[in-house]
């Protein structure tokens, strides 16, 4: 996989494993670079880099200015985005080692290191605030920074301060290099949005940025691997355990009202059918709970059963329409008063939520950890953790971006049997996928086939500003 779906798949996992981990801890490197590996990042700088390295670089490059377009639409993405690409550009820069001197000059980050009658003169209070030793005082370098430079270094007071300077060690240089490029991302990404008025006003662009901060990496769904293998009467039992908290609620929403509004019945109907429900079932089910809910057989065939078909492809355009994917559920048409659709944990009051998680059985530990999360904007993770909560499992093992993939992994944990493990595999190959059903109030993509490793939308994208747009 490369360009746009590659850097979107890396920011991601930086974002799973530094929740996971503490940052910059020794469990945390080798979890990240394990997973750049995996993902054939070159996260280090070579003496002999190989043409293939330089191609991925190019393309990393261009994802990522494609990227500052799509995630500075709002603040909310904006942090995202800043976070992710702190956490990697740390990792990335003390991975140099002893290359870093040459980054910061070749940056124009010149920082004063002291003189050896000044390290001299200080030493025992550069010892006393740092907590090295005399000989690693010694042996390190340290550097006269503007306390301003370095106020976590401040806070935290392991720095020694004189006139309005802190005095850090190299080691610790790290903290002043991620505040300086904080702040040109964070101007670039301000750059980027008094530009997108005009950028958008090319048709190439618009739709694809549009949808790129809701960009799904992943398996879409919309094949029926598994159609008629689930029956309605399993329903009930398969929200209790395999069902994700969004789609455990639509369905008990369902049988509590007989009815969903617009946007619960696109959510939850399509999920159906990516779990194997087929068209007869579907109309049966949704029949049924609606003339529950006092809606007329004919009323029902005439207001609701051409959509049902239609999201099967068997009306309209007849398109074969995707599941939703997490980003999807949280970042479009959010629920309003007597919906039920959205993401429990970007869409809920946190207390209503942890109500809500409590009645689910959730040990009051897990419902802290679950709250932390939601309230780090962490939302796919808060659903990781309940993941591991209600199989009893300590770590999921992989990223979750999918309703569909939850109910997926789940029916492989609970279930033994070799065919049905066999059933719900996922292909190797992936794809940088989105919903592309045009309902209300949600923004619109077209999915490309699975056996399609990336978008070709967005490798026009890719080919279109590597060749230096301009409007």
């Amino acid at each position: 996989m490369a360009g746009i779906s590659f850097s979107l798949l890396v920011l991601k996992s930086v974002e799973t494993i530094g929740v996971s981990c503490i940052k910059a801890s020794e469990p945390y490197n080798k979890k990240l670079e394990h997973e750049l590996r995996k993902l054939k990042f070159p996260y280090r700088v070579s003496s002999e880099e190989k043409l293939d390295d330089y191609e991925i670089r190019r393309k990393d490059h261009i994802s990522h200015f494609i990227l500052r377009l799509a995630y500075c639409q709002s603040e909310e993405l904006r942090r995202w985005f800043i976070q992710q690409e702190l956490d990697i550009f740390r990792f990335r820069f003390n991975e140099l080692q002893d290359k870093q001197q040459e980054f910061l000059e070749h940056n124009e980050l010149k920082y004063q290191a002291i003189s050896a009658e000044e390290k001299e003169h200080e030493k025992k209070n550069l010892c006393d605030s740092s907590g090295l030793s005399l000989i690693q005082i010694d042996e390190l370098l340290f550097y006269k920074v503007a306390f301003t430079d370095a106020v976590e270094l401040v806070r935290g007071r392991k720095v020694f301060l004189r006139n309005g300077f802190a005095y850090i060690p190299h080691p610790e240089i790290v903290i002043t290099v991620l505040n300086e490029f904080r702040q040109r991302l964070s101007k670039s990404l301000a750059v980027a949005l008094r530009s997108l008025p005009v950028i958008q006003s090319d048709e190439r662009l618009q739709p694809l940025l549009n949808h790129l901060s809701h960009a799904y990496v992943g398996q879409d769904y919309s094949i029926q691997k598994n159609a008629g293998k689930i029956s309605l009467d399993q329903l009930d039992s398969l929200a209790a355990k395999s069902y994700p908290p969004c789609m455990r609620q639509l369905h008990k929403a369902l049988r509590d009202n007989h009815h969903l509004r617009h946007g619960g019945r696109m959510q939850y109907g399509l999920y159906l059918k990516g779990i194997g429900l087929t068209l007869e079932q579907a109309l049966q089910l949704w029949k049924s709970e609606f003339i529950r809910g006092k809606v007329d057989p004919e009323k029902f065939d005439k207001l609701y059963a051409y959509n049902i078909r239609h999201s099967f492809g068997k009306e309209g355009k007849r398109t074969d329409y995707t599941p939703y994917s997490c980003m999807k559920i949280i970042l479009s048409n959010p629920p309003s008063q007597g919906d039920y659709h959205g993401c429990p944990f970007r869409h809920s009051d946190p207390e209503l939520l942890k109500q809500k998680l409590q009645s689910y059985k959730i040990p009051p530990a897990g419902i802290n950890q679950i709250l932390d999360l939601v309230k780090g904007m962490h939302y796919q993770l808060a659903c990781q953790k309940y993941f591991e909560l209600t199989h009893n499992i300590e770590e999921v093992g992989f990223s979750l971006n999918h309703p569909n993939h939850y109910f997926i992994e789940s029916q492989k944990l609970l279930n033994s049997s070799r065919d049905i493990k066999k059933e719900f595999s996922q292909p190797e190959s992936s794809q940088c996928s989105q919903s592309s059903q045009p309902t209300r109030g949600t923004n619109t993509c077209i999915s490309k086939p699975a056996s399609q490793p990336v978008s070709a939308d967005m490798e026009d994208l890719e080919e279109l500003l590597s060749e230096g747009y301009t409007e």
